[in-house]
């Protein structure tokens, strides 16, 4: 009966991984070694990047902690919760998709099987027309209070449209 919950909890865990590549939609830009594994993949740094849904023309590049020996190489490692966030204005002219929220979770993608999730948070600041990035990473029991920001700020001729 234990062997069933174990295969079907990895299951779902799996699932879930492949559910939130399709969410993140994050591009792999390059990633650097850290340290040597006999086994698997060696721990690296990796550099992403995502592209706001609902701003065209803004791009965050994200670097993080990745895991590597045999855990880390079927993905069951659970990747340390530091990263760090640069968000861009990429195009000459910013686009918004809708009207935004003050604060919105726009991307989410998992650090570990079942627990870790890392964010990448838009805040807006009306009062400066600025676009304000935040990343950090939670666990159901234990999140981390480290955590990085950037801010993005928009033309005063483009104002930021908000719901």
């Amino acid at each position: 009966m234990r062997t069933r919950s174990l295969a079907l909890a990895a299951f779902f865990g799996f699932a879930a991984i492949a559910t939130d590549a399709a969410q993140a939609a994050s591009e792999q830009v390059g990633e650097v070694s850290t340290a040597f594994r006999w086994v698997g993949r060696n721990d690296r740094v990796v550099v992403e990047a995502y592209d706001d849904p609902k701003v065209e023309g803004v791009t965050c590049y994200v670097s993080r902690a990745r895991t590597g020996g045999v855990k880390g190489t079927v993905g069951l490692a659970e990747d340390r919760a530091e990263a760090s966030i640069a968000c861009r204005q990429v195009a000459a002219n910013l686009q918004f998709v809708g009207k935004l929220p003050l604060q919105e979770d726009v991307f989410t993608e998992r650090m570990s099987v079942l627990f870790k999730r890392l964010h990448i948070v838009r805040l807006v600041d009306p009062k400066r027309n600025t676009l304000v990035y935040l990343t950090y990473s939670d666990k159901l029991v234990d999140g981390s209070p480290q955590n990085s920001v950037t801010a993005v700020p928009v033309s005063a001729s483009n104002p930021i449209p908000l719901k």
